[in-house]
């Protein structure tokens, strides 16, 4: 996951840090209501926005440039 982050465009970094925050409300509702298969996963997928996060920042300040101009 990390490493195939680097290669996303802005587009697909949004999408997939769409898709990670969705998951998590889906596996906080299903810790609350039954068990959770992997409760690990919630942590995963924070990190994984941070990783997100940190690169949109980076293309922001110039310290990288977008892939896919």
């Amino acid at each position: 996951m990390k490493g195939k982050i680097e290669e996303l465009n802005i587009e697909e970094l949004d999408r997939s840090m769409r898709e990670a925050k969705e998951e998590i409300r889906k596996q906080r509702f299903k810790s609350v209501t039954s068990k959770v298969d992997n409760p690990k996963r919630v942590s995963t997928l924070k990190k994984h926005i941070a990783r997100i996060l940190t690169l949109k920042r980076e293309y922001a300040l110039g310290l990288r440039t977008p892939k896919g101009k």
